[in-house]
């Protein structure tokens, strides 16, 4: 009796020394995770807060009286021809980079994995846009394709073709801007699919050759593409993103001409925001391509997703 009362009593005891310690384990979590929320509240979310509610305003930089517009910005903005050119601009934009990205990113990735020969180098060769300044590189694309300094346009007029005005003409400015947005992007997505690859076993390849598949397309359909969906899916995905945020780019070159044939919508915001001080005018622009974005993601990655297996 008394052994059994000794042994409920140091089970009771134990109880609060357990919650104790599991109290003390919680707190000191939270002081660990306290600084990063702390930043994410005060650089994040306080911000994206801000924004959405100088949506609803009538502010212009340097005005002292802030008004409540309600949804008159928005409704500026569903009229508003300039925006409408650069939504078009930048879906037509993101369209054109992202597909073409990823299958030249898968392209090489391939080319690099199938051999050991030099590997490191072409590693290194075509990663090489994603770590330079893009101001940088897109000082350097404007001299190389200058009308009258460029070598391209040299190169041009030795082969007997008529110079081009590629950042001058209205109707090659947007496609040589996308050639430039899948030079950027090609290389960020073969390191993602690289990646994809190392992940699928060996195993995997050896069965295929026993069942018959020997030629290099019969692997790459039978084995290399079902298993690389998802990564596949992730670096479509990440693609649009990157190209629907098109900015420094357009900034640096074009300033969106000529005749707003290259202008965006990050580089509309930024203009009404930093050249006319429509701060108002300006969220509710961002606000709507925040929406529009995460709207078009959600359908991409659930209408990719389905046609994804997953191991």
């Amino acid at each position: 009796m008394s052994l059994a009362l000794a042994g409920h009593a140091s089970s009771a005891a134990g109880v609060p020394s357990v919650r104790g310690r599991r109290a003390r384990e919680r707190r000191k979590a939270w002081l660990l995770v306290a600084p990063l929320s702390i930043g994410l509240v005060l650089f994040l979310v306080l911000p994206c807060l801000g924004v959405v509610a100088m949506a609803f305003s009538d502010w212009h930089l340097g005005q002292e009286n802030i008004g409540f517009a309600g949804l008159d910005n928005f409704s500026e903005l569903a009229n508003d021809a300039v925006f409408r050119r650069s939504a078009l601009n930048t879906i037509i934009y993101a369209l054109s980079v992202t597909p073409l990205s990823v299958l030249l990113g898968l392209m090489l990735a391939l080319l690099i994995e199938s051999s050991t020969l030099g590997r490191a180098f072409f590693r290194s060769a075509f990663f090489l846009p994603v770590i330079s300044t893009t101001v940088a590189m897109a000082i350097v694309w404007e001299f190389l394709l200058h009308p009258s300094l460029g070598p391209v346009n040299a190169l041009i007029a030795a082969l007997g073709l008529p110079r081009q005005g590629f950042l001058n003409d209205a109707a090659l400015v947007l496609p040589t801007l996308a050639g430039i947005g899948i030079w950027e992007n090609t290389g960020y997505n073969m390191v993602l699919v690289m990646a994809g690859l190392k992940a699928i076993p060996q195993d995997l390849y050896d069965a295929a050759a026993v069942d018959g598949a020997h030629r290099p397309w019969e692997r790459f359909w039978t084995v290399t593409l079902p298993l690389l969906g998802p990564t596949l899916v992730f670096v479509v995905v990440i693609s649009f993103l990157r190209s629907f945020r098109v900015f420094e780019t357009v900034a640096a070159i074009t300033q969106g001409g000529p005749r707003r044939a290259s202008e965006v919508i990050l580089f509309t915001i930024y203009q009404e925001g930093f050249v006319f001080f429509r701060i108002g005018y300006a969220s509710a622009l961002t606000v709507a391509f925040v929406v529009v974005l995460f709207a078009l993601t959600l359908v991409k990655f659930r209408f990719l997703d389905r046609r994804v297996h997953y191991g």
